[in-house]
Order: C-alpha cells, then structure tokens, then sequence
C-alpha cells in the first residue's frame, strides 16, 4: 500500500462533463424561458404618436410595399380568406381543421414560430390539407417594440422553425396585436416597413363593418369563441368561397427551403423539444428534491426529539447499567501530524479516565510526529513506526498492540475533552453494542468557511446521529472520536482497506455482523476542519467517494434480517435519498429559483426559495440548541447557501462520475495548523500539561 497517502490526479472525465453540458443546457434553459415568457417585453402597444399612411389606413387588408410604393388588395366579391392567429394550439387548431374539412373550405394559418417548433406535426397537417402558412412572429412580440435584435429573432426564427417542420418561408406576415390597416400607426407602421423591406407582405383584416357579400378577410384566434364563430360564418349563404388569402388575391404564399435551411429549422425544433422536457424534467425534479428537503428537515426534527426523550428514560449505558471502568486502549494513527500530535497527546492524557493505553501508530511520516509522540514522556503512550501502508493498516496495527478489550480511535488532529473518554465507553455496558459515535465538534471556528464546517457539524452530522440512534441504523462511528469493543472489531476483521472511508465501511461491517452501534453525544472531541477550498474540497471528495463505495459493498444488508436488516433499509436508504440523491437534485432549486426570478413569478420564486432557506435556519437553529452551541454562528448560514452548498454538490457529482469511469481515488490528506483546541479555553491548554 505504498504511497497512500500521496495526492493523486483528479479524474479528468466529471469536469469534461460539465464543460460540454452544462452550458449546452444553461442556454436551451434560457431559450425556453425566453420563447415561452417572453422575455424582453415587447409584449403591450405604445399610444400611437403618427397616424398610419391614407393609402393604408383606406386600402385593403393586404398590404404590400416596393419600389411602386404602398399597394392594398381587397377580396373580391362574396369571397371570404378565414384567417387564424397563434398557434398551432394542440386542442383547437385539430377541432379548426376537422370543421374546415367539413365544409371543404380553405384557410390561412398565421403560426407562432415556437408553437411550431413544439407541434410540427400540426404544421404539416395545415399545409398537408390545403391552408396555408403564415408568420405571426416567434412568440408573438408586438414587433414596433421590439429591439433590433429581437425584431430579427422574431421573423428569422419563425422561417426556420416553418422550414423545419414543412419545408417552408412563408411570404405573409400577421404582425401581433394589429387588427385593421388603420392599427398600423406610430411604431408599427416602422416595424411594417421593416418587415416589408424583407420581403413580406402584410395582412391585416376588414373593418367590422364589410359584410361577408362583398369580400373579406376575416381574423379569428384559435380559441372555443372563436370556433363558434368561423361555423357560423362558414353557414352564411352569401359567401360563396372560402378561400386563403394568397389564392384570393393570387399571391405567392410561401417559398420552399432549401436542404441547409430545413436542417437548421430541424435543429431548432429539436432544441425546442430538448428545452421543453428539460424545463418539465426540472418541474419534478424540483418538486422531488423540495419534498425530500423538507421531508429531511422533518424527519431530523421528529426523531432530534425522541432522542432526547429517550436519553431522559433509558437505554444502554443509562444509569442503571453498571458504569464502564475497565481500561481502555487509545488507537492515534498518524501520518505527517507534527503540528497537533502534542496537543492531542495531552488531552488524553488529561483523561478523567486514568487506565489507559495510548498507542500512536506513525505511518511513515516524513516529518517530527513520531519524535513528538515519544517527547510526551508519559508510561501510557506508546509509539509504533511503520511504513506508509495507509489509516485502515496503522489502525489494524495498533490493534495487534493493544492489550485491552475497549479501543478508541482517534484521528491525530482531535483534542478530547476531560471526560470523554470516559462518557464514550459507558454504552458498551450493553453487551449488544459494539461501537459507539462521539460528538466531534469543530475546533477552529475562525474564518466563514470553518463557521459554515461549524454548523454542518452540528446541523448536518450529529443531528442526523441523533435520528440514525433511534432508527437503529448509525452508518458511521467518524475517526475522530469512536469506541469499539475489540471482539467487535475482530468478528469483522478489523478494518478494512476496501474503501476510502474505513470509518463507514467499519460501522456498516459491525451492523451486517448483528453488532450496535450507539451515540453519546456528552462524549465531546474538538476537530480541525480544512481552511481552505482547495482542502475542503479534497476532504469531502474523499468522504463521499468512500462513503458510495461502502454502501455499494454492504448494499447486501437491504435484504438482510435483524439487525443487519433494520440498518440496511434504513440506513442504506436514508444516505441514498438523502446524501446521494438529494445533493444530486438540490441544484435545481437554485436553478429554478433563479429560472423563476428571470422567466416566471420573482416573488413567487423568491418566496419559496426563502422559505426553503427560513426552514433549514429553523432546523439549525434547533440543533445547535440541543448541542449547547452559541446561536450567533446563524447569520453565516444564510450565505453557505450561494457557496458551500454548491461546492458539495460538486463533490458528489465529481464522486459519481469517478467511480462510473473507473477511478480510483487515493488518500489526500490535509495540511494541519494544530487549532483544534481553539474552543477550549482559547486556544491549545494543553501544551502546559506535566507529564507523570
């Protein structure tokens, strides 16, 4: 096992990943979101500051303009062009074309270019029948309000998404929210010239007034109203045609796309469709990831309360079991931990529990930890060098060592409280428990980062301790603070070396074997955290990597009986939903309320995003209450919610994606600074300690 503790190159394949789909997928958001919502305003008609032409706002509905100038066109006598704006609605634009078959009449269909894009078969069902095709615009922009840039986007798209689905550029242009040619004032009748100058032809419709007998076009939605009264129409007794607006006045109505043209359109349509399920894949997702949330929060909550009413009554290693006095031994593996080894030491050796054995095993350090180790001067500590071999192997070292029947392992950078030791070995009074989880607590709290560690030590980990005590299935006794009893250990193996979280791996291993595993949340060691990003993020990679890889090589236990069984299906299943899976779909939140913020309600968005946040304060706020912490540490937490929560969700992501590419992650360890006893007293008191 050379080298283990030597940093290894991240797998490359996680950031490949999210550098090709992310952004591909952040930009058919934002289409979608722009397409549908219509972002950019343009949606409502400035008062009219200028009247439009007299040869517009007296001629025709159908209007063209050229080098001849402005030219109207009216239909002729007892001629009717039935037209109908937006669409293709998937619920009447069918009920349209089955009562246009009906009276074998002809009509022409002013489509939205995104609406065509979602319903192409629709499209060619209108061209396929007879109608005819014609652009009211991609979404339906009031175009004389339209930027430039949205101008362009609202005509070029609708030629594409139409090539696409019918092979099309339509030579019509209903421009949203005109009526008859006398609405082409101010603004619009600029956006009219500018449309023309690209080669539309205009249509807007008669005056209310001219009856069906004298030729008319005739503009309806495509709603239930507006189908009652195309039948109607379609009954009157004058109109002997019904027609489309280019056949009535003999008008080219479209031109065909080209080969290049249709491939782009159907690229468009294609984007459409992936944003369309994207945008309803993160609606559920949304909804999934907010009910395990929340069902986190209550489940956390509920079971943080009969922990305690169970701690008033009783349970193994309550009151009246006999009080563990037997001695135990001290198992401190270490590698490269000269600059908290000492302070570590005399905590220990402060210990209110006096027989003990306190083995350090050095794993080929490179540095003074081993010399340190022996500088203590006490009978109790013992030092064993080995080579580098890793934590699993120091560990099972210093079992062949240990001449006792109770071990506690200690991670080389924890300091003890006094009576710590002697408050985690009291529930292996029961001779059912096999191990037993301290409380391990963040030391040095100095900067927001180690804060932000602070309050997911207390909120996250020995919250969640509390919950896995009452359901019987504790995945985890952490290497900084745990006690076990040897034949325990030994009825497993001692530890082992197949994951990078031996610690899990262990606690998973003695449940499968029928063992308990318990909490004592009195028994207080202080930890140092990682002070940086780049450490953190080693750390939890880490964590997570081994913690997947443990619950893939126990994942036998969900069909178990017993105990095993019970640890199984619960505990298995609580880190899958909610280490795994949740991490995984909590993104979409911030996503989706950021989505919301742009597209959708912002205060609806913002409201339930804060209220998501107001119930985890609520929660932390409680946790740190039952842990006897200060509350002040919650005006941080509100800003972990646009860092830290991100950086773990990326180490899952990047946990997954190693392990489904094969990777093999190795040891990175994390550079110490010795400030794990800053909450205690101030600083490390136990650099002062006479030895005995």
């Amino acid at each position: 096992m050379k080298g283990r503790h030597k940093q290894s190159r991240d797998p490359k394949g996680h950031w490949l990943i999210l550098i090709l789909v992310l952004p591909v997928m952040f930009a058919v958001l934002l289409f979608e979101g722009w397409t549908t919502h219509e972002v950019d305003a343009a949606t409502t008609r400035s008062p009219c500051t200028s009247p439009a032409p007299d040869a517009v706002a007296r001629g025709g509905p159908v209007i063209g303009i050229n080098a001849g100038g402005i030219q109207t066109a009216s239909m002729p006598a007892r001629t009717v062009a039935l037209t109908f704006d937006g669409g293709p609605d998937p619920v009447w634009t069918p009920r349209l074309l089955d009562l246009l078959r009906q009276y074998n009449a002809r009509a022409t269909f002013f489509l939205y270019g995104s609406q065509a894009a979602r319903h192409p078969e629709l499209v060619r069902r209108i061209r396929a029948e007879g109608h005819e095709i014609g652009s009211n615009t991609y979404t339906g922009a009031v175009l004389g309000e339209a930027s430039s840039a949205r101008f362009s986007a609202e005509l070029d798209l609708t030629r594409a998404a139409l090539a696409g689905a019918a092979g099309l550029h339509p030579n019509l242009l209903r421009m949203p929210r005109i009526t008859t040619p006398d609405t082409l004032c101010g603004r619009e009748w600029r956006a009219a010239r500018q449309a023309a100058g690209r080669g539309y032809v205009l249509v807007t419709a008669d005056r209310a007034s001219r009856k069906p007998a004298q030729g008319l076009v005739r503009q309806f939605s495509q709603t239930s109203i507006a189908y009652q009264q195309t039948r109607s129409l379609l009954r009157n007794p004058d109109v002997d045609r019904f027609t489309t607006v280019s056949a009535g006045l003999r008008l080219v109505p479209y031109t065909p796309a080209t080969t290049g043209e249709r491939w782009q359109g159907t690229a468009l349509i294609q984007v459409t469709k992936l944003g369309r399920a994207f945008v309803s894949a993160m609606t559920w997702t949304l909804a999934i990831a907010g009910g395990l949330g929340l069902l986190r929060l209550a489940l956390l909550g509920l079971f943080a309360r009969a922990h305690v009413r169970r701690l008033e009554s009783s349970r193994p290693g309550a009151p009246w079991l006999p009080e563990v006095t037997e001695p135990v031994t001290v198992l401190v593996p270490a590698y490269n931990e000269e600059a908290g080894i000492e302070s570590t030491l005399l905590s220990l050796l402060a210990s209110t529990h006096r027989q003990l054995q306190i083995i350090v095993i050095d794993d080929g350090s490179t540095d003074r930890t081993a010399d340190i180790a022996e500088s203590v001067g006490d009978r109790r500590v013992e030092v064993v060098r080995q080579a580098n071999a890793g934590k699993a192997a120091a560990l099972n070292t210093g079992l062949a060592h240990a001449r006792y029947d109770i071990i506690v392992m200690v991670d080389a950078d924890t300091v003890f409280e006094p009576d710590a030791v002697r408050r985690i070995v009291q529930p292996l009074a029961h001779p059912a428990v096999g191990a037993v989880s301290g409380n391990a607590k963040v030391g040095n709290r100095r900067g927001l980062l180690a804060k932000w560690q602070h309050l997911e030590y207390v909120f996250g980990f020995n919250l969640d301790r509390r919950m896995f005590e009452v359901l019987e299935c504790m995945p985890t006794v952490p290497g900084a603070i745990g006690a076990f009893r040897r034949d325990a250990l030994e009825s497993v193996g001692g530890v082992s070396e197949d994951t990078l979280a031996e610690d899990t791996d262990l606690t998973m291993a003695l449940w499968r074997a029928g063992w308990r595993v318990l909490y004592e949340e009195s028994a207080v060691a202080w930890t140092e955290v990682p002070t940086s990003l780049g450490q953190l993020w080693r750390q939890r990679y880490r964590w997570c990597y081994g913690t997947i890889q443990a619950m893939w090589k126990h994942r036998g236990a969900v069909l178990a009986r017993g105990v095993a069984g019970r640890f199984g299906r619960r505990g298995l299943t609580y880190i899958a939903l909610f280490q795994v899976a949740l991490p995984l779909l909590a993104p979409v939140i911030d996503v989706f309320a950021l989505y919301g913020v742009l597209f959708l309600d912002p205060w609806l968005s913002a409201g339930v995003w804060l209220g998501f946040m107001g119930s985890q304060l609520v929660s932390a706020r409680y946790a740190l209450t039952l842990d006897g912490e200060r509350l002040r540490t919650l005006w941080s937490m509100p800003l972990q919610f646009f860092v830290y929560r991100q950086l773990m969700y990326l180490v899952v992501i990047q946990s997954l994606v190693a392990l489904f590419l094969g990777s093999r992650l190795k040891w990175h360890r994390m550079r110490r600074s010795g400030t794990a006893a800053e909450q205690i007293g101030g600083g490390a008191p136990y650099k002062s300690l006479p030895t005995r």
